[in-house]
């Protein structure tokens, strides 16, 4: 592997966090200065003096929390709007005089996993996020898959959601989504979607902690809810698995944080795909805490390689 540093970025709406990165995917000391994200000359200055700090480096890789079409490298990126709609990697090639390569954050995540988390050693990962709504990232032999438009891995989206769930079987409403559907896991699947199914079958507002803590504590209406929940996210995550050939599923994200219901969610999973085994599949990712920046480390790693190989 070609002997370079690259500076990294993890980028959301209210933070830019910055490290170095070696030939070897460690990550230096961790740098963080607030967003400016509604001018981009103050984002692009925040970045450069973060971009000098730490030292000559041969290209920036960036997590960002956004899409990126590959076709023609524009984002869409809501909480950051002076960079939405932008050819950003270009722009900030310009700026920076440096190559710029830009990830985003589930596929970020994935990557993170398949290089130094959970799923090293394995050929088909999907990082699975299960955090505010659902997302997700697909490495096949330690290589991002992208796709058309840049949204490879976003499973949360398309009217497929079960209209019954749970046990015993429970009405579940079509909610709109975000995206413009109706019926989408995105709208059941990640903490507010665990709290939506809660209120609408309970009539009663509690955040998506407080439901786990909940139902491991024997409460029978949080119990129903979480029956719901894994009833929703096993079916369609079963099928993934069987068309992916996926091997593992890290998971990142707030629900990431509950073992218990990880390891419920995997239970049902390994009991509806065709490859039955005894080894957890669906599990907490092992990446560390700035899976971001180690992403994006390995995505710029490869990339300057590609261009010395």
């Amino acid at each position: 592997m070609i002997c370079a540093m690259i500076t990294c970025f993890d980028i959301g709406g209210s933070a830019i966090k910055c490290a170095v990165a070696t030939a070897d995917g460690q990550i230096g000391d961790l740098q963080r200065v607030p967003t400016p994200a509604h001018d981009f000359a103050a984002f692009t200055a925040a970045m450069q003096a973060l971009i000098v700090a730490g030292g000559p480096a041969r290209g920036v890789a960036i997590s960002i929390a956004g899409v990126i079409d590959p076709a023609d490298g524009r984002i869409k990126c809501a909480n950051i709007p002076c960079i939405d709609g932008r050819v950003l990697a270009a722009d900030l090639a310009e700026v920076f005089g440096l190559p710029v390569w830009i990830i985003n954050d589930a596929d970020s995540f994935a990557l993170a996993e398949a290089q130094a988390g959970a799923a090293r050693g394995h050929a088909n990962v999907f990082g699975l996020i299960l955090g505010t709504g659902v997302g997700g990232g697909l490495v096949i032999g330690g290589r991002l898959i992208g796709g058309p438009g840049g949204f490879a891995g976003e499973w949360g989206h398309g009217p497929v959601a079960a209209q019954f769930a749970g046990t015993p079987p429970q009405a579940i409403p079509r909610f709109r989504c975000g995206c413009g559907q109706t019926g989408c896991l995105d709208t059941v699947g990640g903490a507010r979607g665990l709290e939506r199914l809660h209120l609408t079958l309970h009539q009663t507002a509690l955040d998506s902690r407080a439901i786990i803590a909940a139902w491991q504590a024997g409460d029978a209406d949080a119990a129903q809810t979480i029956s719901c929940f894994i009833d929703l996210l096993s079916g369609p995550l079963a099928m993934l698995v069987n068309t992916l050939g996926a091997s593992i599923l890290p998971v990142g994200g707030g629900l990431a944080n509950s073992a218990a219901l990880i390891a419920r969610l995997d239970q049902a999973v390994r009991e509806s795909i065709l490859r039955k085994t005894d080894a957890p599949i669906i599990v907490p990712g092992q990446s560390g805490a700035e899976p971001g920046l180690i992403g994006a480390a390995w995505l710029g790693l490869q990339k300057l390689e590609n261009r010395h190989g």
